[in-house]
């Protein structure tokens, strides 16, 4: 009775121990089968990867091969013509470059003798201006005298015919022809002088102008005071006090004027 409850016992225990190493033997073969498939998957992929790299390499190479064989394939004529095509672009942008500077320096040389003949005709119009105001006294004294006392010589006979038909006494006559003498001397110097001065401001292009009746211009006149006159057009000059002058073409002092004035205004 005994032995046959241990033999039962016994049997019991092996089946549980049986069924446990057949649950771990399952086990492991299903993770050994989970690893192999994971492995062959990895394997797969590195394989994809490292074709697709080697298409890439293949056809880098064979660019390159298509690139050495076209430089090879260039001929030494090519290779000319190219080298004289850039040759030439490098001439005709020196030679753009060499006119612009040409014209440059052509210009540069007008405006410098432009400037130097300006300095030259108008270095003296300060000095010209200067001697403007003795031509104005000089003017002003000749004008002062009156022009019966400053006789010709054909007036002046008669003057003395008709002092000499008039009866005066010897020393009052010799007076008067000595003072006329004197006056007629002193005006023919004044005369003289202001001549000289104005023909040597001429030398130099110093031009005087008398703008009377002419049309009032702000650029050549100056206006010292307007008058109404009636038959005369308004805005032109009727009056002169001072005559302008001008060196070559500009003014060098503007005339002093009077201008007719507008009386619709």
């Amino acid at each position: 009775m005994f032995n046959a409850q241990a033999a039962q016992l016994f049997r019991s225990c092996t089946g549980a121990l049986s069924s446990r190493t057949l649950a771990r033997s399952s086990a492991t073969a299903f993770g050994r089968r989970a690893a192999l498939g994971m492995r062959s998957r990895h394997y797969s992929d590195d394989k994809a990867q490292s074709t697709e790299q080697a298409q890439k390499a293949e056809t880098e190479n064979t660019e390159a091969e298509a690139n050495e064989k076209d430089e090879v394939e260039v001929s030494p004529e090519t290779e000319l013509l190219h080298k004289l095509k850039a040759e030439e672009a490098k001439v005709a942008d020196c030679m753009s470059r060499l006119r612009y500077l040409q014209a440059d320096y052509l210009n540069l040389q007008r405006n410098a003798a432009r400037e130097k003949e300006q300095a030259r005709d108008f270095a003296i119009s300060k000095f010209a201006k200067d001697l403007l105001e003795t031509v104005d006294v000089l003017t002003m004294a000749l004008k002062s005298v009156p022009k019966e006392l400053v006789a010709t010589p054909e007036q002046s006979q008669e003057s003395s015919s008709n002092a000499t038909s008039s009866p005066s006494t010897p020393s009052e006559s010799s007076a008067e022809k000595s003072a006329e003498t004197y006056l007629k001397e002193l005006y023919e110097g004044v005369e003289s002088t202001q001549r000289l001065l104005l023909h040597t401001l001429f030398k130099h292009h110093v031009k005087p102008y008398d703008p009377t009746g002419e049309k009032f211009d702000p650029n050549l006149h100056e206006a010292l005071y307007q008058v109404p006159i009636p038959g005369k057009e308004p805005g032109t000059v009727f009056d002169c006090q001072k005559v302008g002058y001008m060196i070559k073409d500009r003014v060098l002092r503007a005339a002093q004027v009077g201008v007719v004035q507008d009386t619709q205004s």
